[in-house]
């Protein structure tokens, strides 16, 4: 082990995922990085997890939960357990290539203000193409809805190369998020009643209210089986990505774009329940109605946890706004048919530096 390079402790969250375990591991082992502890966080699992790692690979260190903590609740416990100086949230339904380490760390160690950063991540079923959870890496329109550089909503691109730059995201996937352990402690960890999804966005957005960075690094390479968890019309996946959604922009972003953004952001809900209720999706019409029952009977909640972030925020929206997609991604998506990265937002990011490049 080198100690000249600093640490990295690499967090695995499973719940019975006994059947990517193996491949995920098996790569893992060959990790060109010599600096490195592996972490495996059982969230309860009743499959032959534990006794399958523990037999294959005895090198991890492997921290049991006796009740299913959720994605959030069980990388916050692998975090109080870590040691590195840096920590690596990889999802176990992922396999990495050998020097995927390097470019990660290579892009904090260059700079301090860079607090997290991803890989480019690939679809492990069909490796030409981007994987839906991270692709190119993260952004967000100014009415909370996520998107990503090569994944819009349903439509993904092949790689092709055509994102292979090192710039500043919004967001970095929650399937393969190196960060600075001190900065994501300072923060509290991931907001564990999100329970599930767009965590990670959130966890972004504060590291950006503290004038920190974050990167994508197209030199490192992961690949993400994905939807192993929940599939894209599961009931409770909606649920959570609508409550979660408008629960981070509540917290996050100042009055006054609060009070301008909230008002369109309901009116686009509002449309989508109508034409689910119309075209009998009652699915996804229960899913928004239940998203906001929930956020009507938690104000105690919301108002607490935005009071905190706004008071020790170092930053105003304004700096953070060259970073958000000025207008509705959905609209741009569903009525002018930009489908893709380059057609919806011209000109930016295109280069490597940062906030700058907007076109």
């Amino acid at each position: 082990m080198n100690q000249k390079l600093p640490l990295v402790s690499v967090i695995v969250v499973n719940f019975n995922g006994l059947r990517f375990l193996e491949a995920c591991f098996d790569s893992l082992d060959k990790t060109t990085y010599p600096n490195r502890e592996l972490l495996l966080v059982d969230n309860g699992s009743r499959d032959e997890s534990v006794s399958f790692m523990e037999s294959h690979h005895p090198d991890v260190r492997i921290i049991r939960s006796a009740t299913n903590l959720g994605f959030s609740g069980g990388n916050n416990l692998g975090l109080s357990q870590a040691r590195g100086k840096y920590v690596v949230l990889l999802n176990n339904d992922t396999t990495v290539e050998p020097g995927w380490l390097e470019p990660l760390v290579n892009e904090m160690e260059s700079d301090p203000q860079v607090a997290a950063c991803q890989p480019k991540l690939l679809n492990l079923r069909k490796p030409t193409e981007f994987e839906y959870a991270g692709a190119a890496g993260g952004f967000i329109d100014r009415y909370g809805y996520p998107f990503l550089r090569g994944r819009i909503f349903d439509t993904i691109e092949d790689d092709r190369g055509q994102y292979n730059n090192p710039v500043d995201l919004f967001w970095t996937t929650g399937a393969a998020m190196a960060a600075r352990r001190d900065v994501v402690a300072e923060l509290g960890g991931l907001d564990e009643d999100f329970v599930l999804h767009m965590e990670e966005i959130d966890l972004c957005w504060r590291m950006h209210l503290q004038g920190k960075r974050l990167r994508f690094c197209p030199d490192s390479v992961v690949y993400h089986y994905g939807g192993g968890t929940l599939g894209s019309e599961d009931l409770a996946k909606m649920y959570y990505n609508h409550r979660n959604n408008i629960f981070m922009m509540l917290k996050n972003y100042a009055a006054g774009n609060l009070f301008k953004v909230l008002p369109v952001r309901f009116f686009w809900d509002l449309v989508l329940v109508l034409k689910s209720l119309v075209t009998l999706d009652l699915k996804r019409a229960a899913a928004v109605l239940g998203a906001y029952g929930w956020l009507m009977v938690h104000p105690r909640l919301i108002l607490g946890k935005r009071r905190t972030i706004q008071r020790n925020r170092q930053v105003d929206d304004r700096q953070i706004t060259p970073l958000i997609y000025p207008g509705s991604v959905v609209a741009a998506y569903y009525l002018r048919r930009k489908k893709r990265f380059p057609d919806l937002w011209p000109g930016a990011y295109r280069e490597s530096s940062s906030h700058n490049q907007q076109g």
